[in-house]
């Protein structure tokens, strides 16, 4: 008898419609064939859910088993599967004589296919020995059936009895050895290969090295197989290995995908080689850029990283042949490959590498349609470049040139994006290489008209304004002043005629209005066909104007005219910077003040556009300057009015201090910004290390490999098994966080004592439940049933059982989670009482924890910025906390919410009433949080203020939100 029952999925079954036992037989007895089938459907599906009639069983022998309807007898196999065969004392059913008798008939019918499908079913029931054991001799006689059908479905069957019962089939790898010199269908020989490698691996060995000529001719199945039994056999120190690793050498040149993959994974494991290795990663090198299916690709790029990484430099050679990958079009393959070839890049190859990124560069934007998703990849490409040429100086000359003919694309947000992360490398290469800014400059100044996107504008005149004219990148001083001057110009030349009016661009629309000339209608009558007069009018629409206008502007005027007094608050603060430094570089007291003059005449026209009464367009909205701006651009103008370029004795400590200002402390800014990227980046670089390498006890067991048993069933894998020996796959819980997870779930004084212990396991809530009976009576039929709220989901049905007096029961519960949602866990149980009362306890509700599901995470500003104007949920939390001081409210709510904080450390550094700061988080479900946090401190030293929490989905937002509510009650300062 079976101990251990089979697990079926649990199919719905409405009790409304389910017909009686009755019903069934009548069904089995007189019904035709498609009657008795929907009757057997419906007696397996009952039996499935636990409701087994066993009445039923000897009608369904004698009115469906003689049946000849090849269906009935394929879902009468699945009823012998699930029907129970032994009754109450573990004796098998006399019935099922009669059943076993079938069986054998069925294996000896003439029809192949009820022959084979007959050795399918015995597969499941090997663990069935007295079913099985009379039937031995008539499966070993469908060995040497005709049909390839029977004969490989035969080998199963009697490999599934022989890994339950070896003695019911001793003579088996005689048997398998026989057969298989024999057979001639590829099919067949491998399942009596697999049979043979597990019964008789020696055997199975001596195979392979007398066929060794002619296995890359082989089926692709064999071929597996064969590359399996090489492992098996590896691992006991075979002293084939030599062998192995020249078939090995073989197979990868076979056709089929999967024995090249399998072939490339074991080579490495066989011998580290460099040759060895090199032909591995070809081939998965070669697998990647032929196979078809994406999935495919990335598994197979891990792989080839994961051999990257374990072999560094003896890879490099092979980085032309990763940069084919990237011709693949899904971006996520792209994205995992370009990752290999930036860490596979060295000085011996960074120029080739350079060489075809650029040209990739250019193809995306010459041939944009013949790309999928090109601006994502033109994006990905500059990155690439970026991290390259910052890490390699002697190819940042060579592609930041090239670079710059991306500023001008901004027809798309996605063009934009590309644009900001040109400017973003322009300016670290700037700040790297003093010898390449000069050349640098001199192309940024002439691709200014080209220029649309204020983002992009604000960006170069920040590059501008901080690197031009220092003195260290030029020659002289001279040279360093004629440069600021060229610069100065290419800027005016942008904003065109100054001053700015407002009126002015009316009068230039109002101008060309006057100058097109005007078709006026030109009536004339017709005669209509009811004898009638009618009059024929044509209208022709002149375009506007105001939009053609908009393109012969110079692009900073219309960006100013169009409101972006943001970009015109950086224009200022630029040309302040480059007077002051021309200042210190001219000795020509009339050179100076012309320049001041000039850029003091732009500011107050950015000021005077702010404050004009109408709109510069018909039709365009009127857009006044705000506050910030006005006092950032006044304060450049005073500046500029108030220190003249002859400094006198009185000022020069003042003019010291705003040169400070100015010129060092916005670059001294640039560079904690960039010192915070590169701490973090060395973090995660070191967690990464740490996470490779773990501390091992002195005390700790050590395992040799040569003691273990040579039978042992472990994979050919040195690296589990070190990370074993190391303890690197050791989980080790806390018992205190266990003590701190057991909810109880009723009182001491009711009937029934119950508490569980909640796990979080991946996407389960593992519940052990402990019952204790308290009464002095036995509880019969007690029934523990779970209900949810949310997207929590039960998987198994409730069980019945007994509980002796004052005894114990654990009773353990699976719940299914597919989302980050606040969920609610109920229940009740109910029993049995004196005089078959039913009796019944509600549970209390178990709140999940979503914290153990966020994680903290990390994204660039852009990338936090374009989810936050894509997601639509929001959920809006008020702060009041008696916290008073805001970093310490920060740390509070970053430790409650699992969040990390994406502001840098240096913009939240200071002593500061008020505080901004975004923080994201990721879900292990993939779910993005974003939030931003804006609160200040009042007069009263408590902390106000909001914090914005937007997501894809409504439950995370929710979720969170109530989370900082509930922390926020209890917000106490960390370091109390």
């Amino acid at each position: 008898m079976a101990t251990d029952q089979p697990c079926y999925t649990v199919i719905f079954e409405s009790s409304a419609e389910y017909p009686s036992a009755a019903e069934l037989r009548t069904a089995l007895e007189k019904g035709s064939d498609d009657v008795k089938l929907e009757a057997l459907r419906k007696i397996v599906v009952s039996t499935i859910n636990g409701n087994p009639q066993p009445s039923l069983m000897m009608p369904i022998i004698q009115f469906v088993m003689p049946s000849r309807n090849k269906q009935l007898k394929k879902l009468l196999h699945f009823y012998w599967e699930v029907c129970p065969k032994y009754d109450e004392n573990g004796k098998l059913k006399q019935e099922m004589i009669l059943v076993v008798n079938a069986i054998r008939n069925d294996l000896q019918h003439p029809n192949e296919y009820i022959r084979g499908a007959t050795l399918r079913f015995l597969q499941k029931i090997a663990n069935e020995s007295e079913l099985l054991e009379p039937l031995i001799p008539t499966c070993r006689a469908c060995l040497e059936h005709r049909h390839s059908y029977v004969r490989k479905n035969a080998v199963f069957a009697l490999f599934s009895i022989y890994r339950e019962f070896e003695n019911l089939i001793p003579d088996a790898s005689e048997l398998m050895s026989t057969f298989l010199a024999a057979e001639t269908d590829s099919t067949c020989k491998r399942n009596a290969f697999i049979f043979l490698a597990h019964c008789d691996l020696p055997k199975a060995v001596d195979w392979v090295l007398s066929n060794h000529e002619n296995i890359p001719t082989l089926d692709e199945g064999l071929q597996m197989s064969v590359i399996e039994v090489v492992r098996l056999d590896c691992k006991n120190d075979s002293t084939h290995r030599a062998r192995y690793i020249r078939l090995i050498f073989e197979l990868l040149n076979v056709s089929s995908h999967a024995v090249k993959y399998e072939a490339a994974t074991t080579l490495t494991l066989l011998t580290q080689n460099p040759a060895a290795v090199k032909a591995s990663a070809s081939t998965l090198i070669s697998l990647i850029i032929k196979e078809s299916d994406n999935n495919v690709k990335l598994i197979v790029l891990d792989r080839l990283e994961a051999l990257r990484a374990k072999h560094e430099h003896i890879l490099d050679g092979l980085i032309m042949d990763v940069l084919q990958i990237l011709g693949n079009s899904d971006m996520d393959v792209r994205r995992k490959a370009m990752n290999i070839v930036l860490s596979m890049t060295s000085s011996r190859n960074v120029e080739e590498v350079a060489l075809f990124l650029k040209k990739q560069l250019l193809r995306t934007q010459e041939k944009a349609a013949e790309f999928d998703k090109a601006s994502e990849y033109r994006q990905l490409l500059i990155q690439s470049i970026h991290v390259t040429a910052i890490k390699f100086s002697e190819v940042a000359a060579s592609v930041v040139l090239a670079l710059m003919e991306f500023l001008g694309d901004s027809t798309s947000s996605s063009s934009t994006s590309t644009a900001l992360d040109v400017i973003a490398f322009i300016r670290e290469v700037v700040d790297k290489f003093p010898h390449l800014r000069s050349g640098i400059f001199d192309r940024l100044v002439a691709n200014l008209s080209d220029i649309k996107s204020g983002k992009v504008f604000r960006g170069v005149l920040w590059i501008l304004g901080e690197f031009v004219g220092i003195q260290e990148s030029y020659a002289s001083a001279s040279e360093a002043a004629e440069a600021i001057r060229q610069c100065v110009e290419g800027i005016r030349t942008c904003i065109g005629e100054i001053p700015i009016y407002v009126e002015s661009a009316q009068e230039e629309n109002a101008t060309e209005e006057k100058t097109l000339p005007k078709e006026a209608g030109a009536g004339k009558p017709k005669l209509l066909a009811d004898g009638t007069y009618a009059t024929e009018t044509a209208y022709t629409a002149a375009g506007s104007s105001g939009l053609r206008n908009e393109k012969t502007r110079p692009p900073l005027r219309t960006l100013i005219l169009g409101g972006d007094f943001f970009t015109g608050t950086v224009l200022a603060v630029t040309l302040t910077k480059l007077v002051l430094r021309f200042d210190g570089l001219s000795s020509e007291q009339a050179d100076s003040n012309t320049l001041r003059a000039q850029t003091m005449l732009i500011m107050t026209s950015i000021i005077r556009v702010g404050h004009a009464k109408s709109s510069p367009a018909l039709g365009a909205p009127l857009v006044q300057i705000d506050e910030d701006s006005t006092e950032r651009i006044m304060n450049c103008i005073q500046t500029l009015s108030e220190l003249s370029g002859g400094a006198k004795v009185d000022t020069d400590d003042e003019e010291a201090i705003v040169k400070e200002i100015f010129l060092r402390d916005t670059k001294k800014a640039f560079q904690r910004m960039i010192s915070a990227q590169e701490k973090r980046a060395a973090e995660k670089r070191e967690a990464e290390t740490s996470r490779k390498t773990s501390a091992v006890q002195v005390d700790d067991l050590l395992s040799f490999r040569q003691f273990s048993k040579k039978g042992a069933d472990q994979e050919l894998d040195y690296d589990e098994d070190l990370g074993r020996a190391t303890g690197a796959t050791d989980v080790r819980e806390d018992f205190i966080s266990n003590l701190s997870r057991i909810s109880q779930l009723t009182g001491f004084s009711d009937p029934i004592y119950v508490e569980t212990y909640v796990k979080m396991h991946g996407f389960d809530i593992m519940l052990d439940v402990l019952l204790v009976n308290q009464t002095a009576n036995t509880l019969q039929n007690l029934c523990l049933d779970f209900a949810t709220l949310g997207d929590l989901k039960i998987v198994e049905r409730p069980s019945v059982y007994t509980i002796a007096p004052h005894g114990f029961q654990s009773i353990k519960a699976t719940i299914k989670v597919s989302s980050t949602e606040t969920g609610v866990i109920f229940g009740s149980i109910l029993w049995e009482g004196p005089n078959m009362s039913e009796a019944c306890v509600i549970l209390n509700d178990i709140h999940i924890d979503i914290m153990d599901y966020i994680k903290p995470a990390y994204c660039n500003e852009a990338q936090f910025r374009s989810m936050w104007t894509e997601f639509e949920w929001e959920n809006r939390v008020n702060v009041n906390s008696s916290v008073s001081d805001p970093r310490e409210y920060l740390k509070h709510v970053m430790k409650s919410t699992n969040m990390s904080c994406l502001t840098p450390e240096g913009a939240l550094s200071g002593d500061c009433d008020f505080l901004s700061a975004n923080m994201y988080a990721r879900s292990l479900f993939g779910e993005d949080a974003l939030a931003n946090l804006s609160i200040e401190r009042t007069e009263a030293g408590t902390v106000t203020g909001h914090i914005r929490i937007r997501s894809k989905t409504q439950g995370i937002a929710l979720s969170l939100g109530d989370r900082i509510t509930m922390a926020q009650k209890d917000s106490k300062p960390l370091s109390a």
